[in-house]
């Protein structure tokens, strides 16, 4: 289901937003959606991998930036359990 949305702009953003809609052969409104859609589609953190070289390309990228060693999960359980039975918050 589609929803209203409503932008406040200048008249003269308006203007410049109206004709780069124009050019592209699209009305102001689906020049915006398409515009932050786009923005939203880059945005960092969102990054689709659609092939096995960029899901190695994200692991390796993810192991540069990360330092010291993931503790084994059975170390992870351990600290939940002590969470539940010293009444600290809920894990």
């Amino acid at each position: 289901m589609a929803i209203r949305v409503q932008v406040i702009l200048e008249g003269k953003e308006r203007e410049a937003f109206k004709q780069e809609a124009e050019r592209a052969g699209l009305s102001l409104s689906a020049w915006m959606r398409r515009a932050a859609q786009e923005k939203a589609a880059s945005r960092p953190g969102r990054r689709r991998m659609r092939t096995l070289r960029e899901l190695r390309s994200f692991w390796a990228e993810s192991d540069a930036r990360e330092v010291g060693k993931e503790p084994d999960w059975e170390e992870h359980l351990d600290v939940m359990r002590e969470s539940r039975r010293s009444g600290r918050a809920p894990t």
